[in-house]
Parts: C-alpha cells; structure tokens; sequence
C-alpha cells in the first residue's frame, strides 16, 4: 500500500475515534439533566405542591463528632428508619443517638445497590431533640418532599426523602 493509503487510514480512524468520544459525552449530558431536570420537577407538579415549611436552607451546625444523646421521647418521636419506596422495601433501621450514614459505600450504616445513589449520599442525624437530612454533596441530589435540598434541613416524621430510587421516612 502506498503512503497516501496509509496516512487516510489513520485520519479515518482519529475521525471515528472523536465521533464516538463526543457521542458518549452526548449521551452523559443528555441523561444527566434529563434525570435532573424533566423526571423530578414533572413528578414534582404532578405531585403538586410540597407543604410549605417542610424544606429551608436554613444553617444548623452539623453534629458534633462525638455521637449526640438520643431525642427526648415523646408520642410524635420517630423510634426507626424505613425504606417506603424502592429496591430495600420493608428495611427498618432502628433510631440510637448516631447519625445514619445513606449511600453505595460498604461503610455507610444504610447501603443502597443504586446507580443514581453516591457512595456518601446523604445522612439523616439528631440534634437538640430533632432529627436532620444533610445532602453530602450527591451527584444527583437528595429530595425531601420533592424538594431537592442543599444543606442541613430538619426531617419531621413521616415526610419522605429520596435518594436516587429508594425513599425513606422516619417512624414512630
């Protein structure tokens, strides 16, 4: 073969080579902010409105490192933490003192088999007699009554927060 053939022969595969590169990068983005953007907010109106007072930005300290006295027992104090929705339906985990660390590692208390779960999601921690939710920094988000959340928010019982396909609640 001639040197001509040769030097097409190279360019062609460079070409295919970025063709397939840009598609992959195509189809990352496009499932990213489709995850992101279409799904939750189109389930979120279908929902309607969350209850107002549920989710704020507010800034609460997180937890101190050594684990904090469990929450003053009363009727509405939740005693166990429920998956409602998702592969681990049914898993109860029960409520001490410590913070309840959600995600794929094998190090966190609660492991989710979930591709649109981060290894360290989120985790849900006592403080002053209440229980909060804290998004680690999660890929693609934590909701807590369809409302993605940045930050420390209190988690009143019952209200439902999402972690890539599995929902929990806390329980009395």
């Amino acid at each position: 073969m001639s040197e001509l053939t040769f030097t097409l022969l190279r360019l062609g595969y460079l070409v295919l080579l970025w063709v397939f590169v840009l598609t992959a990068i195509g189809v990352l983005r496009r499932d990213l902010s489709t995850r992101t953007a279409g799904g939750r907010v189109g389930r979120r109106r279908a929902r309607g409105a969350a209850p107002s007072g549920v989710v704020s930005s507010g800034a609460v300290p997180p937890a101190p490192a050594t684990p904090a006295p469990a929450p003053a027992s009363h009727a509405a104090s939740p005693s166990r933490l429920v998956v409602v929705s998702g592969p681990l339906q049914g898993t109860s985990l029960p409520l001490t003192g410590s913070s309840i660390l959600i995600g794929r590692s094998p190090g966190s208390t609660l492991v989710l088999d979930d591709d649109y779960s981060s290894s360290r999601h989120a985790r849900i921690f006592p403080q002053g007699g209440q229980w909060f939710v804290e998004d680690l920094g999660s890929t693609n988000g934590t909701f807590v009554a369809d409302e993605q959340i940045s930050g420390v928010v209190p988690l009143p019982p019952g209200v439902s927060v999402q972690i890539g396909r599995s929902v929990v609640e806390l329980q009395g």
